[in-house]
């Protein structure tokens, strides 16, 4: 059980991060298009780990 918890807190985090980059990676022209600003990477990339 503890295990299981702790391993998708991990695989979690991970998705946080890919998203992070993969988010800052665009250039602001590319975000634009996405109507996500510079600004909001943190909170989608939460978003998306918490999925």
């Amino acid at each position: 059980m503890f295990v299981s918890f702790i391993l998708a807190k991990v695989q979690a985090y991970f998705r946080y991060r890919e998203t992070v980059r993969e988010l800052s990676l665009l250039s602001n022209r590319e975000l634009d298009d996405l109507g996500i600003s510079r600004s909001q990477i943190d909170i989608i990339a939460r978003q998306t780990a918490a999925a």
